[in-house]
């Protein structure tokens, strides 16, 4: 199919509903008779002033990357590639581009003025992985690929400058190769390492110039989304125990003690995420008989049911805080296709101002 013009405009179609369950608002942001959903979880999807949502969607024939307003609720398609991925679309620090890769070749594009470059192609013989982030210094981005038809299995963890074209190719530099799959690398804040997902297994810290390489030694089961502290200093992580009469549970993971400690045990999260400063949890439950999404305040490890998500699919209901933590945001296909959704939650959770301010 063909897709409609880059920089073409839709007005808000936002649709708002009381929840069934608990009569909280809910408000439907993207209309479920087409797909729409949110960036990897290692991308970047809101800016840091809570006012732009960057998202992909196939409402104009083909999947492409929009930017919603969350003020007025108005969208923006802001690509017009073909073969983009939608995990790939990811927010820069500077809060005025992005990226995203549409086939082999990744690209930056301005917000204001859409104006995109090439900055990378993935080399022949090499293939693109799932996973982008953007490091908050704004100078390069993570990736990952693996090496096509290969009779022994390789993978590399790749590093590219958010410099001019040629140049940005040159520069282009594998952090570390290992012998299985690799996905979704994050960047620790304030540390010169990475951190990775071996898919099916659990996690690996290795430094930036891949000289220590290193699986955490994490609590034994399936382990689910990861989030660094803001300072980088520990990590929040979703744990699955192998006993499925064991409640999934939230735990914190200090690399430089090598610490493992419980947070706190879940409704059964199949998904969630931290606010900032990991006050306040968000979680979509993978309970048949109650699928909601909650919130949990950390100090006092007491949950809320905010509304339900009833997605075919918990694990895909990713839902996340507004960075000033007055938002929560989650996809679900409730309604049809997979849509998107808000819940406004100032009078629950404390604001967080402005990271730049």
């Amino acid at each position: 199919m063909a897709s409609g013009p880059k920089g073409q405009t839709f007005e808000a179609e936002v649709e708002r509903y009381p929840d069934e369950t608990t009569e909280f608002q809910v408000y439907r942001l993207t209309d479920p008779s087409y797909t729409s959903t949110l960036p990897g979880p290692s991308s970047r999807a809101i800016s840091r002033n809570s006012g732009t949502l960057l998202y992909a969607s196939d409402r104009s024939g083909s999947v492409q990357g929009f930017r919603m307003d969350l003020k007025s609720g108005d969208t923006q398609q802001v690509t017009g590639r073909d073969e983009l991925d939608p995990a790939s679309l990811t927010l820069l620090s500077d809060n005025r581009s992005f990226c995203f890769f549409a086939g082999r070749v990744l690209y930056i594009a301005g917000l204001s003025n859409l104006r995109e470059r090439a900055i990378y192609t993935v080399p022949e013989g090499w293939e693109l992985t799932a996973g982008l982030n953007a490091a908050a210094s704004g100078g390069h981005v993570l990736f990952a690929e693996r090496r096509a038809g290969a009779a022994t299995p390789s993978f590399r963890l790749r590093s590219v400058a958010l410099t001019q074209g040629a140049a940005a190719q040159a520069a282009a530099h594998t952090v570390v190769e290992v012998p299985f799959e690799m996905a979704d690398p994050i960047e620790r804040p304030q540390h010169a390492q990475i951190l990775y997902r071996e898919r099916g297994k659990g996690l690996w810290l290795t430094s930036t110039d891949g000289a220590r390489n290193v699986e955490l030694k994490l609590a034994e089961g399936g382990i689910g989304p990861a989030f660094w502290s803001a300072d980088g200093k520990t990590l929040l992580y979703l744990h699955f125990p192998a006993d499925p009469k064991e409640l999934n549970a939230i735990r914190e993971y200090a690399p430089e003690s090598q610490t493992d400690k419980l947070v706190a045990k879940t409704s059964q999260y199949a998904s969630f995420a931290p606010n900032r400063d990991g006050s306040v949890f968000v979680g979509a439950s993978r309970n048949r008989a109650s699928p909601v999404i909650l919130i949990m305040l950390r100090i006092v490890r007491r949950e809320l049911t905010l509304c339900e998500h009833r997605a075919s699919h918990p694990e895909n209901v990713s839902p996340m805080f507004s960075p000033d933590a007055q938002r929560i945001y989650f996809q679900s296909d409730r309604h049809g296709k997979p849509a998107l959704y808000a819940l406004h939650v100032e009078r629950l959770v404390e604001r967080i101002e402005d990271e730049g301010q």
